[in-house]
């Protein structure tokens, strides 16, 4: 659908070139049978180079395309109208386009979830503190294998976690009957004062769904948007924000293990590679247990406090709920596993509702370039992604 709409813009830029062909004699148009002025030739080139910009703006993935498409169409229905006896069906590539204006603007515009996760980011990192260098001895009252999987992780010697950012894509569904939507994210976390935006663009079918989610101030929201401009789901309220909270502790133990010093946690060691651990964040406590390998790798996540939202975020249902991992890798001087799934435990049995793969990690990274792919930008493919029957990839959402 992108590119088709990248050809559009392209294609219906080139036809406008024939009138101003046609205004300096450039070429034998008998189609055009009206005359057009050179005054009014200038402008039909004007609009030609005016779509043809907005197709490379568009490709390219720049966030004001639309601004520059609104601009273009205006300016091709101008000389529409001059020449509506041979050019009025150019009208309907100009509705086409002013389609992808409203879709753009509700997407990327100053309205839209992008533009509210980029200006929230913006409002919390204008707060951050420098911070310390994380040094053995402060892990000294953790459990053997948190310890270990801390040092693992490449935390001790660098500064402490201040906050966090990462981009994944993968697959997720509602229930085992559904079928797999692709998706794309990007997520940034906040350790003091706990935050989580967390931005999905998914795909139903041939149709976009935005799906942002915001824990700050002790309170968690949901929204789901189709085409950037249809409410699905708002969800919030105490359970919603329980539920959040269980998905906070899993960031900082799969993304940003050297926050696990915090004192908001109690740790209590089962065996040699097991440990349960409280999370009290506002008035939520919460728990999990965490399992690692002989690798000391933490490869799950498993908590009896999460909660199962129904479609419309309406009720809240309390599910156990793991987030196995696999494949760890480095990001930079963070290591960290790149993939993860996320399951829910029901009474007939667990099944995987979502899969991803951790593209990029970034620690107390700058604001200018979050980690993410380009902003707007399509996803990418599931090639490298392991079949749901086969090693099943963390749970982001």
């Amino acid at each position: 659908m992108r590119w088709i709409f990248v050809v559009l813009l392209a294609v219906h830029g080139l036809v406008h070139l024939m009138g101003f062909a046609k205004a300096f004699e450039l070429a034998e148009l008998p189609q055009l049978a009206q005359p057009i002025s050179r005054g009014m030739g200038v402008a039909w080139l004007g609009a030609a180079l005016a779509m043809l910009a907005t197709a490379v703006l568009f490709a390219a993935g720049q966030r004001g395309w639309w601004a520059a498409a609104l601009a273009a169409v205006t300016l091709s229905q101008v000389v529409i109208v001059s020449s509506w006896g041979d050019a009025r069906l150019g009208t309907i590539a100009n509705a086409l386009v002013l389609a992808g204006v409203v879709y753009g603007f509700a997407s990327q515009g100053p309205l839209s979830f992008r533009s509210e996760y980029r200006r929230a980011i913006g409002e919390r990192l204008a707060r951050s503190a420098p911070t310390t260098i994380l040094t053995d001895e402060d892990l000294a009252h953790l459990p053997d294998p948190v310890r270990r999987y801390v040092r693992l992780s490449g935390a001790v010697g660098q500064p402490r976690v201040n906050h966090f950012a990462s981009t994944w894509r993968g697959r997720i569904r509602g229930t085992p009957e559904d079928p797999w939507m692709e998706f794309t994210a990007r997520q940034h976390n906040f350790i003091d004062g706990p935050a989580r935006l967390y931005l999905m663009d998914a795909r139903r079918g041939a149709f976009p769904v935005d799906v942002f989610h915001v824990f700050r101030e002790g309170a968690a929201t949901m929204r789901v948007r189709l085409l950037s401009l249809f409410p699905l789901v708002s969800a919030a309220g105490p359970e919603l924000t329980k539920a959040e909270s269980v998905t906070l502790f899993n960031d900082l133990c799969v993304l940003a293990p050297g926050a696990l010093v915090d004192h908001a946690i109690e740790w209590h060691a089962l065996d040699g590679r097991t440990v349960e651990a409280r999370y009290t964040v506002g008035e939520n406590t919460v728990g999990a247990t965490l399992c690692f390998n002989v690798a000391h790798e933490l490869v799950d996540f498993v908590s009896d406090d999460r909660l199962a939202a129904s479609a419309d975020g309406s009720l809240f249902t309390r599910r156990r709920w793991s987030t196995p991992l696999s494949d760890y890798r480095d990001f930079g001087s963070r290591r960290a596993g790149a993939r993860g799934e996320g399951r829910w435990h029901l009474d007939d049995g667990e099944f995987v509702y979502v899969e991803a793969e951790l593209l990029d990690l970034r620690t107390n990274a700058p604001a200018s370039r979050p980690a993410g792919a380009r902003p707007g930008g399509p996803g990418r493919g599931l090639s490298s992604l392991p079949s749901p029957r086969s090693r099943r990839p963390p749970r982001s959402s």
